[in-house]
């Protein structure tokens, strides 16, 4: 139920709300441990803090609808929690499971009946209070090998740590509870308590399904559905699951998921088809380059396999699993060890007296650790074996394509997994006292449905302002807000000349230059210069002499503008040269295009490629109709979109990326970028205050130079939307972000109030509509975009709301969802809702609305982008490989020495679009 001493407050034609500032250090009661800011009708409310601001009230703005939510009401426990602290040996994760059951099983019934709840780490959550006397057992797990040594035994300790009444999670959402660390642990318990079921399940050897399973953090996976993709790679359907807090209940979010999966079988084809390669034989040490033998290496890192050669005189399918480290450099026949006896003896040759000569005894080995090297032909990938790295370029659309599902088809989905999850036959969630209610089908909410905002081109268009339908409007009629002028202009073409011919050139060029007069944009050389090049050549001499061919052509009136690429299919390394070299290094604006999409390519190809294009040159495609609801032209504003890139899954680089986009004009249309390296895996952004420095200054430039504002004029807001952010990071963003920003406006003598606003894409929230007639596209079956939800699955207690502002394409829409961390501004709900919704509508790459602001696409972009920063050639350009920790420090070193900054003249333009 809604907090009910905050009524739903009136919109100013500002947006924003008279008062003092809300939200973070400083922000009175909405900051955590601020007070002050109360639930007035409840006694015990007063003491109420938050992490991010205290919602203000509700939007009210757009047409109702209802839509289903894939989540489900779960019933707050009765009875106390009780919470204990495993101390365990070092061990894997997998051993501690099977020590916990062991201990309930075999050990001390008697203490564990009923059975508690264990996430696999620290926490033991018991449904009444153990007789666990000293706390300490002595475990031991049956012993696989048929050997008269004892097992090995295992000391686990218990600890009391806390008795959690569940009330308060009844008391948090409603309003009248602070999410402390109380609440948290008891979210936590509830969620441990509903995996426990189906992981029994998969781990009781009993079972005569022949359904594997497969799970991670909040997910299991099945083998009912499987696709290999190739590369070594295999697709499992899966299913999430969360308890989650919301508006006056808790409610469990469940959702279909993909997991990427080794391909199970003998580790030799695995490896074979991960290279493409069919013959063995490229496996020896001698036909591996170094490049190759590393990857391989980074693939195979965290695989756990079975040699099933270990099995004689163990009980079938008892093998214990070994994890890949590396590949070896030398093959079994050159790998030296020192067996028993002390001598040094070959991995071959030890097996080859074990009556197990090898079949390829010159391929390398695995490295297991602890000294144990394996050869390939006497291991096996067991299937279930989620793959922790990312996804090769080539086989991401076939993850996609498995992934996606429209709204209704992912909803059956859902429901078929049920039985999975085994809410009703869990007897975990029986004796806590859990229900969850699955039989009256999904959640149903209000949402509303956002006008989309009017968007303006220029006056001499035949079409002067167009309001988008669902999500999206055209080019017809149209003439870029502010086109501007291409004076000289080059054409490289890295494809083959049979490909990609004279022909094909100068269709384009007709094609590029017709579209450009529809759009207002005028192309003043009309026989540019083309030149077909080398791609294994020096890139970067190439493009300087195309531009010295351009200036000596023109009568050395200047080089060219604009430099188009035209590049074969797939290839990530001739974009990230000629990014480099083009716009990096030479500071000249370029396009990429792939030859088969510019191949007989139609207008609007064209079109696409000009709104790309006509920004990168500083002009701009279009502006958004001011609004009295959220008004972004009333108001001097710059709006900051910040994100930091991570190194992928599986590699553990030295740095991470940081960027800052934020607008220099009035419309909030035109940006500017600054990025940094930093150290890597690290959240918190370092460099912050110097990058928002850089974005004030460069306001306040343009400001003058341009739109003619006084040189004193600056911004007076600052919005500031983070993405990137999981819940847990949310003060410290709050206590380390917003201090750098305040700072830099002090340093620039900048009187501006902020609003910091996080925007999180990671999450399994759906909409889906429930009148079929209300979806953005009958075929699709989404809900509209600028479907907004503020009520029924929203925090209890802060402002936080979940905007769908795009048409989806493919599959199911995924709503953004934002959290309102600091407000100086004082924004209401509507106004809020509409200005973030507008800045989706300024995507300057498409006539579309995005999934999330502008400014935020643009920092993602820039952070994606950060190896054409690099030169090419260098190392600092190509993944490093795993590094231990005395090499990060310099490898850092070495990649700030290597990063090249942006050349000034790209500097205050969208080299990024």
């Amino acid at each position: 139920m809604p907090p009910r001493s905050n009524p739903k407050p009136k919109a100013t034609g500002g947006g924003s709300r008279p008062g003092p500032a809300r939200g973070g250090p400083g922000g009175g009661g909405a900051g955590r441990g601020g007070g002050g800011i109360g639930l007035a009708s409840t006694p015990s409310a007063g003491h109420i803090t938050t992490v991010g601001v205290r919602r203000p009230g509700y939007g009210s703005g757009g047409n109702e609808v209802d839509v289903l939510i894939n989540a489900y009401p779960v019933t707050i426990p009765q009875a106390n929690i009780h919470h204990y602290d495993v101390i365990e040996p070092d061990v894997a994760r997998r051993i501690k499971v099977l020590l916990v059951r062991q201990l309930q099983d075999a050990v001390a019934p008697e203490v564990f009946s009923p059975k508690v709840a264990y996430d696999g780490e620290k926490n033991i959550f018991a449904a009444r209070e153990l007789s666990i006397g000293s706390g300490r057992f002595d475990v031991s797990l049956p012993n696989p090998r048929a050997s008269s040594r004892p097992p090995k035994v295992y000391q686990i300790r218990l600890t009391k740590v806390q008795t959690i009444n569940p009330e308060l999670l009844q008391r948090f959402s409603e309003g009248t509870q602070s999410q402390d660390n109380a609440v948290q642990t008891a979210i936590t318990a509830l969620n441990v308590v509903v995996r426990m079921a189906p992981l029994d399940l998969a781990a009781n050897p009993a079972s005569t399904s022949k359904t594997n399973y497969a799970f991670d953090a909040r997910s299991i996976y099945v083998n009912n559905e499987v696709k290999a993709i190739g590369g070594g790679i295999e697709l499992w359907r899966g299913y999430f699951q969360s308890i989650r807090p919301s508006i006056g209940r808790m409610i469990i979010n469940v959702d279909i998921a993909t997991a990427t999966m080794y391909k199970p079988g003998p580790l030799i084809s695995l490896i074979l088809e991960f290279l493409g390669q069919n013959n063995v034989s490229v496996l020896a040490p001698n036909q591996l380059q170094e490049r190759q033998r590393s990857s391989i290496s980074r693939f195979l890192s965290g695989l756990e396999i079975i040699t099933p050669h270990t099995e004689t005189g163990r009980e079938k399918g008892k093998e214990r699993p070994k994890k890949i480290k590396k590949a070896t450099r030398e093959g079994a026949d050159a790998l030296m060890f020192t067996d028993k006896e002390g001598k040094q003896v070959s991995v071959a040759s030890y097996f080859r007296k074990l009556n197990m000569p090898l079949r390829y005894p010159n391929l390398f080995c695995v490295d297991v650790g602890r000294g144990g090297a394996i050869p390939l032909e006497l291991c096996v990938v067991p299937p279930g074996r989620i793959m922790k790295k990312e996804v090769p370029t080539e086989l991401k659309k076939a993850v996609l394509d498995f992934a996606t599902k429209k709204p209704k088809e992912r909803l059956q989905s859902i429901e078929q997994g049920l039985p999975v999850l085994r809410y009703t036959q869990s007897e975990y969630i029986g004796q806590f006292g859990m229900q969850i209610n699955t039989s009256g089908g999904p959640l149903r909410v209000k949402a509303r449905v956002l006008a989309p905002p009017a968007l303006l081109y220029n006056p001499k268009s035949r079409v002067k302002k167009v309001v988008p339908r669902d999500g999206a409007w055209n080019m017809v009629d149209k003439q870029f807000y502010d086109p501007k002028r291409i004076n000289r202009w080059v054409i490289v073409v890295y494809s083959p000349k049979q490909r990609f011919n004279d022909t094909h050139v100068a269709n384009m060029v007709q094609g590029l230059q017709a579209a450009a007069s529809k759009v207002g944009m005028v192309i003043e050389e009309k026989n540019p210069i083309c030149r077909w090049e080398n791609g294994q050549a020096n890139i970067g001499q190439q493009l300087l002499n195309a531009g010295k061919a351009c200036f000596d052509k023109n009568n050395k009136a200047g080089g060219p503008d604009l430099i188009i690429a035209v590049l074969p299919d797939n290839v990530q390394d001739f974009y990230n040269a000629v990014k480099h070299f083009g716009d990096i290094k030479q500071g000249v604006a370029t396009q990429c295009l792939r030859s088969s999409k510019a191949f007989r390519a139609n207008e609007q190809y064209w079109m696409n490629v000009l709104l790309k294009v006509n920004v990168k040159l500083g002009g701009m495609n279009l502006i958004p109709e001011a609004t009295p609801v959220s008004p972004i032209q009333s108001i001097p504003t710059l709006i900051i979109g910040a994100d930091v890139a991570h190194p992928p899954p599986g590699l553990e680089e030295a740095a991470s990326y940081t960027s800052v986009v934020g607008n220099v004009d009035s419309n909030a249309v035109r940006y500017i970028a600054n990025i940094q390296v930093q150290k890597g895996r690290v959240e918190i952004i370092e460099d912050l205050k110097e990058m928002v420095k850089y974005l004030i200054t460069s306001y306040k430039s343009y400001q003058g130079a341009v739109e003619k504002k006084p040189p004193t004029s600056g911004p007076k807001r600052i919005i500031f939307y983070r993405d990137g952010v999981s819940e847990g990071q949310f003060q410290h963003v709050l206590d380390q972000e917003l201090p750098m920003i305040k700072a830099a406006c002090e340093e620039t003598k900048t009187d501006a109030k902020i609003t910091l606003i996080i925007v999180g894409k990671r999450h399994h929230i759906r909409f889906i509509p429930v009148n079929a007639q209300l979806t953005d596209d009958a075929r699709r079956g989404n809900c509209a975009a600028g479907t907004v939800i503020d009520r029924g699955i929203g925090h209890p207690t802060e402002f936080d709301y979940y905007l769908l502002s795009h048409g989806a394409l493919l599959g199911t829409s995924r709503p953004s969802h934002y959290s309102v961390l600091y407000d100086e501004n004082r924004f209401t709900a509507d106004s809020i809702h509409a200005l973030s919704f507008a800045l989706c509508h300024v995507y300057a790459r498409a006539t579309r609305s995005v999934s999330i602001p502008a400014p935020v696409y643009y920092a993602d972009i820039v952070c994606a982008r950060a190896k054409i920063h690099f030169d090419p050639s260098s190392v600092e350009a190509s993944e490093t490989g795993t590094l231990d920790s005395s090499q990060l420090a310099s490898a850092l070193e070495a990649k700030k020495k290597a990063f090249r900054p942006l050349h000034p003249t790209q500097a205050n333009r969208m080299y990024f679009s």
